[in-house]
Formats: C-alpha cells, sequence, structure tokens
C-alpha cells in the first residue's frame, strides 16, 4: 500500500510517519511505500520502507496533482494553518486550510479512471460554536465562530460530498484539543491548554490568558495518532453518509487541569503558572464546545483517554522519559 502523508512535517503527522515506519502495515495491508509532503521536510534516516520527500504549498497550481499522480491508496490530510494565524491571517487561513484541500481533492478527481483513495481528513471540534448545549452529540449542526472553524466545516462538507459521488472514500476526524503538546508553543489559540501543563513540568513559568472556570475536551497526541490510523483501518460503510466523528477525549476545566498538574508535579509546579487575561484569546475560546457524547466514534472502535490524570502520565513518558523536572 502507497500511503500519502500531506502535513509531515508537523506534530502529529511526524508522529503518524514514525509509527508507520516502524510497523509497516496499516490494518491487515503492508506499505510498501510512503510519500510525505508539507512546505519544508527534513531529510529522513534509512528505513526499510522506501520513503520519498515532496516539498512544496499545496494551494499552489498543479501541486496537489503531481502529489497524486502515480495514485497513492491511503493519503492522511493534516496540513492546516492553525486556528490563531488563520483568525489573525484571513487569506492565509483560507488559503491554506480551503483552497489546498479543495485542490486535493479535484487532483484526485481527475486522475482518472477508478482512482478512489481512502482519504482521512484532520478535522476539529472549532466546527462547533456558540449557542450549544451542555453536552454536544453527533447530531449537532456545525455553527462554527472561528476563520478556522468555518474553513474546516467548509472541507468536511467537500469531503462528504466527494464521496458521495464516488471520488474518494473520505472520512473526517474532529480532533479534540492536542494536550499535551511537546516542544514551543504555536499559534494556535488552544496553545495555553498545553503550555500550563508542559512548562511547569519543565520547572518553567507558563501564562494563562482564560480562568480557572474555562472548560474544553482534551485527547493527547499518542491518542490523535491512532485515530488516524483506525479512520484509516475503518470499515467506512458504517459512516453511511456522515462522514465525519467528533472523537472522544476527556472533558475538563482549567482549574481540574491544574488539579490534575498538582497530584502528579506538586504544588511547586502550579506555583509556575501566571495568570495573564488576554481578551483575545478568551474571546475564541468562549465559543468553543466544552463536552461531547461521542457514542457514534466509541462504537465504532475509538478510543482515548479516560482522565485529565493519564494525559499528563502519556506525556511525561512520551516527551520527559517518565521525569517531571519541577
Amino acid at each position: 500500500m502507497h500511503i500519502l502523508v500531506i502535513g509531515a512535517a508537523g506534530m502529529i503527522g511526524h508522529r503518524l510517519v514514525n509509527l508507520l515506519l516502524a510497523n509497516g502495515q496499516v490494518g491487515e495491508r503492508t506499505v510498501t511505500r510512503l510519500t510525505l509532503h508539507d512546505v519544508i521536510l527534513s531529510q529522513m534516516p534509512e528505513c526499510a520502507i522506501p520513503v520519498m520527500l515532496k516539498a512544496s504549498d499545496l494551494s499552489a497550481p498543479a501541486q496537489a496533482a503531481a502529489l497524486v499522480a502515480d495514485k497513492p491508496d491511503l493519503i492522511f490530510h493534516l496540513a492546516a494553518i492553525v486556528s490563531g494565524e488563520a483568525e489573525a491571517n484571513l487569506e492565509l487561513g483560507y488559503r491554506v486550510n480551503f483552497d489546498g484541500t479543495r485542490q486535493l481533492l479535484d487532483a484526485i478527481r481527475t486522475t482518472g479512471g477508478d482512482y478512489c483513495p481512502r482519504l482521512v481528513f484532520a478535522s476539529s471540534l472549532a466546527v462547533y460554536g456558540a449557542p450549544l448545549p451542555d453536552i454536544i452529540d453527533d447530531t449537532q449542526h456545525l455553527t462554527p465562530l472561528t476563520s478556522y472553524g468555518t474553513q474546516k466545516a467548509m472541507a468536511e462538507l467537500l469531503l462528504a460530498d466527494y464521496t458521495r459521488r464516488g471520488f474518494i472514500d473520505g472520512i473526517g476526524i474532529r480532533l479534540p484539543t492536542i494536550c499535551v503538546r511537546p516542544g514551543l508553543p504555536n499559534k494556535a489559540a488552544s496553545g495555553f491548554f498545553s503550555s500550563i501543563i508542559r512548562e511547569p513540568l519543565n520547572g518553567q513559568e507558563a501564562v494563562l490568558p482564560v480562568g480557572n472556570d474555562v472548560s474544553h475536551w482534551f485527547t493527547s497526541p499518542h491518542s490523535a495518532v491512532g485515530f488516524l490510523l483506525h479512520a484509516a483501518a475503518l470499515d467506512t460503510g458504517k459512516l453511511g453518509t456522515l462522514r465525519s466523528l467528533m472523537m472522544p477525549g476527556v472533558g475538563v476545566s482549567v482549574g481540574e487541569q491544574i488539579d490534575a498538574l498538582r497530584r502528579i508535579a506538586g504544588q511547586k509546579a502550579v506555583n509556575l503558572i501566571r495568570h495573564e487575561p488576554n481578551e483575545a484569546i478568551a474571546r475564541i475560546i468562549a465559543g468553543w464546545p466544552r463536552r461531547f457524547n461521542p457514542a457514534r466514534a466509541v462504537a465504532l472502535g475509538f478510543r482515548a483517554e479516560n482522565t485529565f490524570d493519564e494525559i499528563i502520565h502519556v506525556h511525561i513518558a512520551d516527551a520527559l522519559g517518565g521525569a517531571v523536572k519541577a
């Protein structure tokens, strides 16, 4: 099976690629070849599976067509401009998050023959916006309140329509906020959810721009990659016409996040969190959903952590080698 990973240099893409190379299969199918795409890519070390690197702007003319010319069997579409950046730069957000996706789908459509790849699309809980019920289920309408959420919602609609018409076998994965993200902060409005855990665990100060009562829906990077791989091997006949799914996660408040940090790393770590209100971030976060009932995804076999303590422990094991520096 030939797999194309678009957005391979991102945090989730990098983890996904490493797991594909380590396992050498998706479901019961053997991975025979990988094509990795991003704007900038680092050279891969030698490995048993042939890997081709392609660096370009997906939204630029002819780039999507070049990526699918040799008809990859499975495509992971992870490339995106994150929420805060998409809100600050309207043109860039629509070009990358929507135009790039449409060009990819049209490139697949015009390849011709009987080409119909499985396409796993990384969507977001930002497709939902207030007013919302306390707990959201799979019948909730998409009502995004940010440009990022709107771009993801539009891409989901294209995914469903191109699947309906037989051009792709698409499945959209509405990812919870990934926490705790390793490495440096990004420009996502949700970035502080990771920072208030990651930095204190490293003995560094973190800034909290919202109140402790703000609630959100989380999963770990480990579970996010698991979602993608499960979606790639899933019998999509069970999805019917509803091709996008909200993924399972853990719904907690900022205060409950901090309580979990205290239980695991002590008060010394919590003391490194500095409250510094930011109205722009608070306004974006206020319109986001808080808790879900992902019964449909769970019934289809998607799994995640059950507590925020588990999410922190995953980060400590993966990113810190099992040791807390605080």
